[in-house]
């Protein structure tokens, strides 16, 4: 039947699907932990990010997001 993927197409799209969301929970996991590290102090001083922090972390992800688009 044209039109409708076999066993076999539908198993690789379902493990290039997980290869991407692995890639992208990775992704994410090395920006928190980078903008984290760089931005926010050791001694929490504050139940809530400053505004230099914010700001901080803003800029940081937008970066990181440029360079690993």
């Amino acid at each position: 039947m044209a039109g409708v993927p076999s066993d076999l197409e539908k198993e690789q799209i379902f493990s290039m699907a997980e290869k991407e969301m692995e890639y992208r929970v990775e992704m994410f996991n090395k920006l928190t932990h980078t903008c984290f590290k760089k931005c926010v102090e050791n001694k929490y001083k504050d139940s809530e990010l400053n505004m230099g922090e914010n700001s901080c972390i803003d800029r940081c992800v937008s970066k990181y997001w440029q360079v690993d688009a």
